[in-house]
């Protein structure tokens, strides 16, 4: 993010500018994205260590909260300080304040992780153009997910990001299935929902695709995800798969909105956020408000 050319980063009043982070993390150590009380999270060590450098609380708002034992390779993450505080992270260096807090942040993630030092890595650091909000100016959220469908295919070193499926599974199926999913939908009976929040939802890419190793990944791109709807989709598609229900039930399901004994949730651990996109810096501010704005 260096190299990217840094915009307006006063956001209104108050002086407060805005930093974004690009991040990757091993989720297995971790109780998920968000913070819970007593429990070790991806955003209470970040706070944990943003508190150790700023020496107040800091809000991190992350581009997309993964469940406990996901990971990510992409992730994007915002935090606001005043501009005292940007300005004091050298501490006297002639160095720019993102590069201070990078190497600051990673020191301090060092001494909160502890045991699970590297469990999170920062990689990039700088100010925000005008408008950027790391959750609602967001484009799009693409995740994968592997499976070794039978013990061929089940290599020991990569167990902790692969499910090993012992049936085999049908590709051609599971995407002719997913294919009916595509585009604006309501997906109510893929996601755990919460209250007061919607449940449509643009799916932009359902895809199973087999590599040369014989592993099946999945590519799962949406607006944004509603809870535990990448998990569901898969776990309903390995259905498809092993040829206990039909392609057509994919969208059966959609249409009955319903969970029921046949919503399967597939294991955590293979699942990773790959990437996040952004529209134009000049586009930033209206896409957060279009995003902000409940779909019905």
């Amino acid at each position: 993010m260096n190299e990217r050319e840094p915009a307006a980063p006063v956001l209104g009043g108050g002086g407060f500018l805005r930093v974004r982070m690009d991040l990757s993390y091993d989720g297995g150590p971790f109780n998920g994205w968000a913070l819970q009380p007593g429990l070790r999270t991806v955003q209470g060590s970040l706070e944990e260590a943003l508190a150790l450098i700023v020496r107040r609380p800091v809000r991190v708002t992350v581009a997309g909260r993964t469940d406990a034992g996901v990971h990510a390779r992409g992730q994007v993450a915002h935090i606001d300080l005043s501009e005292a505080e940007w300005g004091v992270l050298p501490r006297g260096h002639e160095i720019d304040p993102a590069a201070a807090l990078l190497r600051r942040l990673r020191g301090a993630l060092s001494r909160v992780l502890r045991d699970e030092t590297g469990a999170i890595e920062v990689h990039d650091v700088g100010l925000a153009p005008d408008g950027f909000d790391a959750r609602f100016s967001a484009l799009w959220r693409r995740y994968s997910y592997r499976i070794a469908d039978g013990p061929e295919r089940w290599d020991p070193v990569l167990r902790r990001l692969t499910l090993w499926h012992k049936a085999a599974l049908d590709e051609g199926a599971m995407n002719q299935g997913a294919a009916a999913l595509l585009g604006l939908q309501d997906f109510r009976a893929y996601c755990k929902p919460r209250e007061g929040a919607t449940t449509i939802r643009e799916l932009q890419r359902l895809e199973f695709v087999r590599g040369n190793d014989g592993v099946l990944v999945a590519n799962v791109q949406a607006d944004a995800f509603c809870h535990n709807m990448v998990r569901a989709l898969v776990g309903s598609a390995l259905r498809v798969g092993e040829g206990l229900e039909s392609p057509e039930w994919l969208h059966e399901r959609l249409l009955a909105g319903v969970r029921d004994a046949k919503s399967v949730l597939a294991a955590p651990h293979p699942l990773v956020l790959e990437e996040v996109a952004y529209p134009s810096d000049d586009e930033l501010f209206a896409r957060a408000e279009l995003t902000r704005a409940r779909r019905e």
